[in-house]
């Protein structure tokens, strides 16, 4: 099991970002960071907290990992030894079609400030979301976990990780308005023969209503969802329990005669 010092380091080295940047992200030296990463300096709350948001995530993922599930796609060779992990395969035609989505989602907003991994990670979820009470079909069919942020694609790392080495997007590791945010890159514009009419349409839809939305903004407005406050945290949000939406945040028109209790 790794130290919480690996683990953070794990984390930055993910992002690809330097010691020296997550200093400055944390307001501490750079000396402080290699401390850390090395077990040798003991971490405050306050850190944790930081920590957390910086690389978002939650403190209990930092402070558990074996609670995390392992995200594996094709390519992988990692052995699977821990009886008790959690382990999520990723097929090729969702690893696809997550790509295609991502890149579309960047080059068209990207270039926006407010337009970091937080909010990308709550437009994924409500075209996920949003698509699947339409249509009762997936799109990118990415697994949600909740935490305090609002709904998280746990996949969604592994697979930047893969574009960036592919030299698809880029990372960015910045600030917007004194909170840390990591930004993407497009290298490549999106195979829009990988989306069909109505997938592009749900995507557009959620783009043009969310899309200026500051993290906070977008956390907030994901809290009232019905998907996210019916799931305990640190769980999988269930795709299904899209049926109990609210009108305010519900996307299809259902007969009345039908409707789901």
């Amino acid at each position: 099991m790794l130290s919480l010092g690996k683990r953070i380091k794990e984390y930055r080295e993910s992002l690809a970002m330097s010691q020296e940047k997550l200093a400055k992200l944390m307001g501490v030296a750079r000396p402080t960071i290699s401390q850390m990463e090395n077990d040798e300096r003991k971490i405050c709350a306050d850190e944790l907290i930081k920590l957390a948001q910086i690389f978002n995530t939650s403190i209990d993922g930092l402070l558990n990992p074996r609670k995390e599930p392992r995200v594996f796609i094709k390519e992988d060779r990692a052995p699977y030894h821990q009886e008790a992990e959690i382990r999520i395969n990723v097929p090729q035609k969702n690893l696809d079609k997550f790509k295609e989505v991502l890149l579309y989602i960047l080059n068209k907003v990207g270039a926006k400030p407010n337009i970091g991994e937080t909010v990308i990670y709550k437009l994924l979820y409500f075209m996920d979301f949003n698509y699947y009470e339409k249509y009762e079909e997936q799109l990118v069919g990415a697994t949600y976990k909740k935490n305090r942020y609002g709904p998280t694609p746990i996949e969604f790392r592994k697979i930047v990780e893969h574009m960036a080495r592919n030299e698809e997007i880029i990372r960015v590791a910045d600030k917007y308005f004194d909170y840390p945010q990591t930004k993407y890159l497009p290298r490549r514009a999106a195979d829009l023969s990988k989306l069909n009419a109505r997938e592009k349409e749900v995507i557009d839809g959620v783009l043009e209503r969310l899309s200026d939305m500051t993290a906070k903004q977008i956390s907030e407005y994901s809290h009232n969802d019905v998907p996210w406050l019916t799931t305990e945290e640190g769980r999988i949000i269930e795709y299904e329990s899209v049926f109990y939406r609210t009108p305010a945040y519900s996307v299809r028109e259902y007969d009345q005669d039908i409707q789901r209790n």
